[in-house]
């Protein structure tokens, strides 16, 4: 069941924020493919309105088919100049543009929660728990993460004659046990003071607090693969048990 947005009690105003252009490379148009019969954007939007943190959740994009999908699941659109949606431009820059354009309005908000389409499986629980811990730290950033399924200290590259070189020479022929604990981004959610967000254009400034989410929640889609994996873990799973 979704609630409706901003249920929960408190005195900030918080923008929920979607990114979602048209156009993507590894994957074209992954942001409105099919996932367990909905689009993928639909995934994110229906955790963000369950959760009730968010007073606004708009969807930043520069595409009518994203926007007419937003609007189907209870977002808002929130047109993007096209300059926004073609590289180098990234979420940074998106996110500024969406409170610029909002304030514009004459809405003014103190938090931006900002949540990537590609991850699909965070829920409700996993925006509201990440808020509260800004609500704890105030000064923070928020940024959800997962461990690594595998350390990345083991990792090789290639020299310059094309031979393996390790990464972390320091670390090899040891145990996984034996290395550091290592997260990831996973995209799920990030919680910022819009006022220090503004100031920094940064959302990975110091202090850096972790939301840390288990790795079958955190599935990053960014390929066909990943399309096939997240249809695969809803099949066996059954779909979120949150709805």
């Amino acid at each position: 069941m979704v609630m409706s947005v901003a249920t929960l009690t408190r005195s900030e105003r918080i923008l929920g924020l979607i990114p979602a252009k048209g156009g993507s490379i590894r994957l074209p148009r992954k942001n409105v493919l099919p996932l367990g019969g909905r689009p993928l954007i639909a995934w994110t939007i229906d955790a963000a309105r369950a959760s009730g943190v968010v007073d606004r959740l708009v969807v930043s994009t520069e595409d009518p088919e994203v926007a007419d999908v937003a609007r189907a699941y209870g977002a808002e659109p929130l047109r993007r100049p096209d300059h926004l949606a073609r590289d180098p431009a990234g979420v940074v820059d998106v996110a500024l543009h969406a409170l610029d354009a909002l304030e514009a309005e004459g809405d003014r908000f103190d938090t931006i929660v900002i949540l990537l389409p590609t991850c699909p499986f965070r829920t409700p629980e996993d925006i509201r728990a990440a808020h509260r811990l800004h609500r704890d730290r105030p000064d923070a950033f928020i940024m959800s993460v997962s461990p690594f399924s595998h350390p990345p200290f083991a990792a090789f590259g290639l020299d310059e004659v094309g031979l393996l070189k390790p990464h972390f020479p320091e670390y090899i022929g040891r145990k996984s046990q034996e290395m550091p604990a290592a997260y990831r981004p996973n995209g799920a959610v990030h919680v910022l003071g819009a006022a220090r967000f503004r100031q920094l254009r940064s959302y990975f400034a110091p202090p850096l607090v972790p939301y840390v989410m288990p790795v079958e929640r955190s599935i990053d889609i960014d390929s066909a693969a990943d399309m096939r994996e997240a249809e695969l873990r809803l099949k066996m799973e059954g779909g979120p048990a949150w709805q």
